[in-house]
C-alpha cells in the first residue's frame, strides 16, 4: 500500500499543495491529489491552482488567519517558480 506521501512524491505535488487544493474545493486530500496531478497535465491547469491558492490566501486574511496567510503566500511563491514556464510571464497587473 502507498502512503499519502509516495502518491504525492510520484504526482509530484507537495503535501502543502494538495492541502491548499483540498482547502479550496473542499475535498478530501487524496481527491485533491488527484485534481492536483489531472490539472497539471491540462493546458492552463497550473493558472487554475494559482486561482486556488489566491482565493486561499484571500479567505485567510479575510478569516484574519495571518499565519496561515503567510504559508500560502509562500506556496504561492513556490509554486510560481517550480511552473514559470507552464504559466508563462508574471501579469503586469497582479
Amino acid at each position: 500500500m502507498l502512503t499519502f506521501e509516495e502518491c504525492c512524491a510520484m504526482c509530484g505535488l507537495t503535501e502543502a499543495l494538495v492541502e491548499a487544493i483540498a482547502e479550496h474545493e473542499d475535498i478530501p486530500e487524496i481527491v485533491a491529489l488527484e485534481l492536483g496531478a489531472f490539472l497539471l497535465e491540462q493546458p492552463g491547469g497550473a493558472a487554475r491552482i494559482v486561482c486556488f491558492i489566491e482565493d486561499d490566501i484571500a479567505d485567510a486574511h479575510r478569516r484574519h488567519n495571518a499565519r496561515h496567510e503567510h504559508e500560502l503566500l509562500e506556496l504561492l511563491a513556490r509554486f510560481r517558480r517550480e511552473y514559470a514556464s507552464e504559466l508563462g510571464p508574471p501579469d503586469a497587473a497582479a
